[in-house]
């Protein structure tokens, strides 16, 4: 897991400038803080500890900056997606569902039963929708992350004529843009690490499910299946 080998870099407010450019300081790209400089930010007990020398690696012979752009990208992906998968398996877990607006709930006493006793053609839509975001993800950056954009930044629905109302998944309501620079490190600090636990979060549950006893800190918190939650990538 990407968040246990490298400390991946963001970033760091801009410089504080005179009042006659504020505006030109709000709108100025944040400076990027060295791998060393974040990783004492993220965990200061830690540090920075790259055992596999990712942080240094040059991946299809992009270079050290576009590997590193890359490495970044994939660690607060990685983590924004296991947030959201800690939430909902919590929330599955414990039978929660939408009101019948949105027809009947699958059925199942675990997630991964849940998931299975879905139609073929329901999953089927749920992961092409989550290959679009991922499209869409890459080829719509106005300037991608391996080449000196900003990574964990997602673009915009612009110009699809199928979804002209399709809400922006980055900063939809634009509390970000509004906050100050130092509120703005401190929130992209809190995601990363919270990223990562939750990267450490969803596999112990999945782990716990599929072999009892394998994390003795919530032995006995998790219903246990027989069905491989892995199966679709073996």
């Amino acid at each position: 897991m990407l968040s246990l080998t490298l400390a991946t870099a963001s970033f760091v407010p801009a410089p504080v400038l005179p009042s006659g450019g504020a505006a030109a300081a709000r709108a100025a790209a944040p400076l990027m803080q060295t791998k060393e400089e974040l990783a004492t930010a993220l965990n200061p007990a830690i540090g920075y500890f790259d055992p596999l020398g990712l942080g240094s690696a040059d991946f299809w012979d992009q270079g050290n900056e576009a590997t590193y752009g890359f490495l970044r990208q994939a660690e607060i992906k990685h983590g924004r997606v296991a947030m959201a998968a800690f939430c909902g398996y919590i929330v599955q877990a414990n039978q929660i569902h939408f009101p019948f607006l949105l027809g009947v709930p699958t059925t199942g006493a675990t997630p991964e039963e849940q998931w299975f006793n879905l139609p073929v053609l329901g999953r089927a839509q749920i992961i092409g929708f989550i290959g679009f975001l991922e499209w869409w993800g890459e080829f719509a950056l106005e300037k991608h992350y391996m080449r000196g954009g900003k990574p964990g930044e997602y673009p915009p629905f612009k110009n699809i004529p199928a979804h002209p109302v399709m809400p922006a998944l980055y900063d939809p309501f634009g509390f970000y843009k509004n906050l100050s620079p130092e509120k703005k490190e401190k929130g992209l600090l809190a995601e990363i690490n919270n990223g990562r636990l939750a990267m450490i979060g969803i596999m112990g549950f999945i782990s716990a499910a599929k072999v009892p006893g394998s994390v003795p800190a919530i032995e006995g918190l998790i219903k246990t299946t027989s069905l491989d939650a892995m199966a679709p990538l073996v």
